[in-house]
């Protein structure tokens, strides 16, 4: 018989980690745990604004929130992290790695060593180094499942000009999924999420000013927004998607699907 409790978006006595939590998805993403009962705790590198995110997702109900600054792509860092979350709340059962940054836009020929290695560093090294330390620290211990949610792009699966070197990246972040859910199974369940537009700051440049016109491509006739990649979040740390791992969701408004 299925335990309707187990199979919900219950995440009361559960902690959750989000890397890149101060803004767009990653704040969407935190608010949304937070207000179906999880412990947050959100992370970026300027403490300043993380503060005011928690101060503003704090004044609703929901669970509990708090943050540490830290710079994502240093893997000293994600232990820091990863220890002060279980130090606050005793766990982590979900981690987002939402963290994400692109110095440089331009034909990917004529990128430069010191951008490229920021791009790396954030977006893949960061994705395995919060992952390692989460799992080290205590998803290999856990009494139950833990969960790890990637957030890639749909960039990484196609071509496109100007993020060519980005969308390589969260290439190599949908691969990554695959290896860490056949490597950490069935402590640890490995997935990612692929979001097409999304209306961010971090995203501006591929929408402002034509938003009409890219959405009049899409079946679904608009551009994505944060709450959309957010409740992808919640179902792949749940126990709803409890038999899923490796997986990469789409979610693009039929992006992928347009001619």
């Amino acid at each position: 018989m299925c335990n309707a409790k187990a199979m919900s978006f219950d995440f009361s006595n559960k902690t959750v980690l989000v890397t890149g939590g101060s803004r767009g998805i990653g704040r969407s993403i935190a608010e949304h745990f937070y207000r179906h009962g999880a412990n947050v705790v959100i992370s970026s590198r300027k403490a300043d604004s993380l503060r005011e995110v928690v101060s503003e997702v704090s004044a609703g109900e929901g669970g509990a929130i708090d943050f540490v600054a830290a710079n994502v792509g240093v893997e000293a860092e994600a232990y820091r992290v990863v220890d002060e979350t279980i130090a606050r709340f005793g766990s982590v059962d979900v981690l987002v790695n939402n963290a994400a940054t692109n110095p440089y836009y331009g034909p990917m020929i004529d990128i430069d060593a010191s951008r490229a290695q920021k791009i790396l560093d954030v977006n893949l090294l960061g994705v395995l180094w919060f992952t390692q330390a989460a799992y080290r620290r205590y998803m290999q211990e856990a009494q139950s499942t833990s969960s790890v949610i990637n957030i890639a792009s749909i960039g990484g699966m196609s071509v496109e000009p100007g993020i060519g070197f980005y969308n390589v990246s969260k290439a190599a972040v949908i691969h990554m999924t695959k290896q860490l859910a056949n490597d950490l199974g069935p402590k640890v369940r490995v997935n990612a999420i692929a979001p097409g537009l999304v209306r961010t700051d971090f995203a501006k440049a591929l929408w402002e000013n034509h938003e009409a016109t890219v959405a009049s491509y899409l079946p679904m006739k608009r551009i994505g927004e944060p709450d959309d990649i957010a409740g992808a979040a919640l179902f792949l740390g749940s126990d709803l998607s409890r038999w899923i791992t490796g997986e990469t969701m789409v979610v693009d408004g039929g992006a992928m699907v347009t001619p």
